[in-house]
């Protein structure tokens, strides 16, 4: 099983991509932790199991496991941004109308 080596490469792209492209940002941040969430999940889970370096039968099913996780993340992390700034931006309509003041 090595479904959670796949968030993990996600981690690391988006960490040193973030880097070279000096990008500082919370929502780049917030995606760091919930891919390194996925990841140390998956590797505590494989190790309670006893199986952490162990390949499963059909390493294409893994695999996939592990892009589902990963997309699960990147929607997760899509949702939450989007929800974020739809909010900021009722918030700036209402104080621009005076609706909130």
């Amino acid at each position: 099983m090595v479904c959670y080596i796949v968030p993990l490469a996600a981690l690391f792209g988006s960490f040193f991509g973030q880097k070279i492209k000096g990008i500082k940002s919370v929502h780049g941040h917030w995606l760091n932790l919930m891919l390194l969430g996925a990841s140390v999940f998956g590797g505590i889970d494989h190790m309670w199991n006893g199986e952490l370096f162990m390949m499963g039968a059909n390493i294409m099913t893994d695999l996939a496991l592990g892009f589902t996780i990963t997309t699960g993340v990147f929607a997760s992390w899509g949702i939450v941004v989007y929800k974020e700034r739809l909010s900021h931006s009722w918030m700036h309509l209402g104080n621009k109308l005076n609706i909130l003041k």
